[in-house]
């Protein structure tokens, strides 16, 4: 079933009569807030909160698990964060409804392990469409594990309901193998984010034929992709990810590098949030404004390292976020809050727990300028 988008009309100002846009810049530091670890909620045990979105013409944030029945289906809950709007204060979080994510059948996605299982990544208001979107990762074998069946990653949407009512056509360069090509394992759809005019998302990490992950002494790159309002691919361009902030320890220690979320600013500029683990260090996340209008479109390149002779998106740093309540949490959820009354945007990052009781699910409130 393909994905069909309500299509806006109207036509964009020319490009000579817009002003440059004010970049991205975190003002201040408005609060955290947590949810207790394994909080249970209407029969649910709350946690692996990957992504989070807020519905602007409501309030409501949605909020997605990807819980695999480890302890329960996929799904979202539904909830409310508090804000003073004059001081700019985040005073609050209260979860308000849960809903299983399921299939077009109306089934829930099936567990770990098992053909057709889905792994929710991000979460997406598309107001436009009066429906949500969410990332699945997907899933596929590789050494480690040579028995996970291949669950392709996409782009999933689903009514406020919970039901599977389409999905965006997957590029062939995207789709999972049974061999080393293709996107790696845990490097599917990461990020998702929506405009008035398109829906983009980015895979974590690198496909096989685009290049090693990241090290301590090199980056990599990864792939965003925009689809169009009628559901068609528009564009795909290059991401470099950052090396690694220092090596593991062991030296032969595990990584875990690459975009955890995408953010869209306007049509062509989107916050993305780059996280890494290292065995021995932990987590590092930084925050940057991302631009793709000069960037070239690779949706016809097998291969980003066989000839690199095109551009990536444009990238900003806009703050190393291990600076706030340190150590850093595993950042994976961000989304737009309430206006303030100062003209500030707020933006919320958080982070999914994993469901271990020595990671934590916390919630960070920003004053920004630069928004949209």
């Amino acid at each position: 079933m393909t994905l069909a988008f309500a299509v806006v009309a109207g036509t964009a100002p020319p490009a000579a009569a817009a002003a440059p846009p004010e970049p991205v810049r975190i003002t201040r530091f408005l609060g955290e807030q947590r949810i207790p670890y394994k909080e249970t909620f209407a029969g649910t045990t709350v946690g692996g909160l990957s992504g989070f979105d807020r519905d602007p013409r409501t309030g409501v944030w949605y909020f997605v698990s990807d819980d695999r029945w480890r302890y329960g289906p996929a799904r979202f809950y539904t909830g409310r964060l508090a804000f003073d709007r004059v001081t700019g204060g985040f005073t609050g979080v209260r979860l308000t409804g849960v809903t299983t994510l399921t299939r077009p059948d109306g089934t829930p996605y099936p567990g770990y392990g098992k053909p057709g299982s889905a792994d929710p990544e991000s979460i997406r208001v598309d107001r436009w469409s009066g429906r949500l979107l969410w990332g699945d990762e997907g899933d596929r074998p590789d050494r480690s594990n040579p028995d996970i069946p291949v669950s392709h990653s996409t782009v999933r949407e689903t009514n406020l309901g919970g039901r599977e009512t389409g999905a965006l056509p997957l590029p062939s360069n995207l789709r999972f193998t049974t061999t080393e090509s293709g996107p790696r394992r845990n490097f599917g759809f990461e990020g998702v984010a929506v405009t008035e005019r398109s829906v983009t998302a980015i895979t974590e990490g690198p496909r096989f034929e685009d290049g090693p992950v990241p090290t301590a002494d090199d980056g990599s790159v990864t792939r965003l992709t925009v689809w169009d309002r009628r559901g068609r691919v528009r564009a795909q361009y290059a991401y470099p990810l950052d090396a690694l902030a220092a090596p593991p320890s062991p030296p032969t220690g595990l990584t875990d590098s690459g975009v955890s979320e995408l953010l869209a600013i306007d049509d062509h500029r989107y916050l993305a949030l780059e996280r890494s683990w290292i065995q021995g260090v932990g987590y590092r996340v930084k925050l940057y404004e991302i631009d793709v209008r000069d960037a070239s479109d690779v949706r016809n390149r097998d291969s980003l390292t066989r000839y690199r002779t095109y551009r990536p998106v444009s990238k900003r740093l806009v703050r190393d976020l291990g600076a706030f309540r340190p150590p850093v949490q595993n950042l994976e959820g961000m989304s737009w809050g309430p206006r303030l009354a100062s003209g500030e945007c707020t933006l919320v990052i958080g982070s999914d727990d994993n469901f271990s009781e020595d990671e934590v699910t916390q919630l960070m409130a920003f004053g920004v300028t630069g928004c949209r």
